[in-house]
């Protein structure tokens, strides 16, 4: 992990910051992000991190996906390190890959059963459509291609693409929010600080 992510709210976890439950409290994983970047901000330390099966598989499977992408839709995927917001410090995004000067591609390699599910049903779950909303809005791009991909199945199978569209009222909207809990992230992080390490230097 670089210096960038360290502490930063990233794309892929937007949705568990502005997800709420029906009563309209915050749900549990805004508290766990928070409590993992203020543990990351205190320590300069990346959290630990799990990799299951699936998730390596991803890993793994990414460049094909990237890949049969550039070849079906006869374009560059130009690989990209992390982009800080222009604005809001403490915030990036880590897109997938940079289209042409407007676009960005996402990519998911899931296992089959969801896969199998995309194609039927053509629906993007929406934490991804809030990632990539808030990865056009730190690159300042217009559109953003899903891409599902299984090279387990047929040719004709392995691969799904939906573009995402721009939607300036939803970054805006997205952008209030993770200040808002950028905020809090630093009142806790300097309560914290105050109290605790306070003590160790009077020790």
């Amino acid at each position: 992990m670089t210096g960038l992510l360290i502490g930063s709210l990233g794309a892929s976890l937007m949705h568990d910051v502005i997800a709420k439950g029906k009563n309209g409290a915050w749900l549990a994983g805004r508290a766990n992000v928070e409590a993992q970047l203020i543990q990351e901000i205190i320590t300069n330390q990346a959290a630990p991190s799990f990799s299951s099966a699936a998730m390596e598989w991803g890993v793994q499977t990414e460049p094909d996906a990237r890949a049969a992408y550039e070849f079906l839709r006869d374009v560059d995927c130009v690989q990209t390190d992390p982009i800080p917001h222009p604005r809001i410090k403490g915030a990036h995004a880590s897109p997938d890959g940079l289209i042409g000067s407007d676009g960005l591609i996402e990519v998911k390699c899931p296992n089959t059963a969801t896969h199998i599910d995309t194609l039927l049903n053509g629906t993007i779950a929406a934490r991804y459509r809030t990632q990539m909303q808030w990865q056009m809005c730190v690159t300042a791009r217009q559109w953003c291609d899903f891409v599902s991909f299984d090279p387990r199945m047929p040719a004709s199978m392995q691969i799904w693409i939906h573009r995402i569209e721009r939607n300036d009222k939803l970054i805006s909207e997205l952008e209030e929010q993770v200040q808002e809990f950028l905020a809090e992230l630093d009142a806790k992080v300097k309560a914290l600080r105050e109290k605790y390490e306070a003590k160790e230097m009077a020790a």
